[in-house]
């Protein structure tokens, strides 16, 4: 690893280390690989805490770790890659060292997801995709309401400007997946993602 990336990569893992510390999740007889997929506004924050409510994990939300190592924010194609490299770098590390990790990023196309399907296999940590879609006009009242909220419940500053940006460059996911319509009633989804986890992975994605 480069310098800078060593120094992010330290400074993510302080931060990480110590949700860790109070969170204690269990360590699982199988370290897994949750990756939630989808543009900004479709719901993969809400259905990633749902999750680990049912699911022991260490979340790595870039939204957070990216306001960790970059104070103000650009969300610059430099940036984004700045921040997925440590994460991924990250993933590695706490899968090895027996910790069950939920990635919640945008993972928009398939070069980034490659990335995580090196990861599984170098770590033999069973991998599940979630794709969270919504329709338009939904994700664009949800982005309006954030953006008059302002709590502090989201680390995300993604309005309906970047979801437009972003939109276009999404790619179908190639591999087997959980299809997630946030729009919907989530719990069958999110019950079928927490047999699979409950069971080390060894169930079939649908």
């Amino acid at each position: 690893m480069d310098d800078q990336l060593n120094k992010d990569v330290a400074l993510l893992r302080q931060t990480l280390d110590d949700d860790l510390s109070i969170s204690q999740p269990r360590m699982p007889q199988q370290p897994l690989l949750v990756a939630m997929c989808g543009l900004p506004g479709t719901g993969k924050s809400y259905f990633a805490a749902k999750l680990t409510e049912q699911v022991p994990f260490l979340i790595l939300e870039t939204d957070r770790l990216r306001k960790v190592l970059v104070e103000h924010p650009r969300y610059s194609t430099q940036e984004h890659r700045r921040v997925f490299r440590s994460c991924y770098q990250l993933i590695q590390y706490y899968l090895i060292n027996g910790y069950s990790v939920l990635f919640d990023a945008t993972n928009l196309n398939e070069e980034f997801r490659t990335y995580l399907y090196d990861i599984a296999e170098a770590t033999h940590a069973p991998l599940a995709l979630v794709h969270a879609t919504a329709p338009e006009n939904t994700v664009r009242r949800r982005l309006k309401q954030r953006k008059a909220d302002r709590h502090a419940n989201t680390y995300s500053d993604a309005g309906w400007l970047i979801y437009t940006r972003l939109a276009p460059v999404e790619e179908p996911v190639q591999r087997d997946h959980y299809a997630l319509d946030t729009s919907k009633d989530i719990s069958p989804v999110l019950d079928e993602v927490a047999e699979w986890a409950k069971s080390n992975g060894q169930l079939k994605l649908d």
